[in-house]
């Protein structure tokens, strides 16, 4: 596997409506997404990252819906159960784009839709052919950030039991790389099917590179 390097941050400040401003639906539909980010009804995120609803009354009952696009520019879609009254539900993906949000039901009052603050980066596909298990790791940061890289062995691309992007389950305790504010190489003795780099907070940036060495001898 050559290196690989991915960034993550910075990322856009955490809002509560900079994706949708306050509205409410009388029956089953999509926002009006207006806010800051938004154009033409789609709503921009500088670098990607996860999204958050925030209900005024109880939508917990009913299910949301959202729509936009990855780091590549691809489709992705997540579906997920609406917030209790006066709280916030938050999209697993990361998103650079979002084109809808749609409820399964009236909502029970005013819901607004922003950013996090947090989000993760690309992720990396690592070789099982023809390389070494260990995964090399060197994270160089810039500014002020927390941070996690995080692995996962579920697979979306696979013809078998294929998981779903949003249902992936990502290891997120392997030390030294949990809660990182600093610059750091480390490697982990078998690598996963995927690799990404997860910020928890902060204002600056993380640039990871991911490599692992082949052992093939020529």
């Amino acid at each position: 596997m050559r290196p690989v390097t991915v960034t993550v941050g910075p990322l856009t400040a955490s809002s509560t409506n900079n994706i949708a401003l306050a509205q409410s639906l009388a029956d089953a539909g999509a926002l009006t997404l207006n806010g800051s980010l938004a154009s033409g009804g789609v709503a921009t995120i500088a670098n990607p990252q996860q999204i958050k609803i925030t209900s005024i009354g109880d939508d917990h009952a009913h299910t949301w819906t959202v729509v936009g696009t990855n780091w590549a520019g691809n489709m992705i879609s997540e579906t997920f159960i609406g917030a209790t009254a006066g709280n916030s539900v938050s999209s697993v993906l990361s998103y650079l784009t979002v084109t809808s949000i749609s409820f399964d039901a009236a909502t029970a009052g005013n819901v607004t839709v922003g950013t996090t603050g947090l989000g993760s980066s690309q992720w990396v596909r690592t070789d099982n052919w023809g390389t070494l298990p260990t995964l090399a790791i060197q994270s160089v940061v810039s500014g002020t950030v927390s941070f996690t890289v995080e692995g996962s062995w579920d697979d979306p691309n696979t013809l078998i039991s294929p998981v779903a992007p949003a249902d992936m389950v990502w290891d997120s305790t392997i030390s030294p790389l949990v809660g990182v504010s600093s610059s750091v190489m480390a490697s982990w003795a078998d690598a996963p099917l995927w690799a990404r780099v997860r910020l928890l907070s902060g204002t600056g940036s993380v640039r990871t590179t991911f490599g692992q060495y082949s052992n093939v001898l020529g």
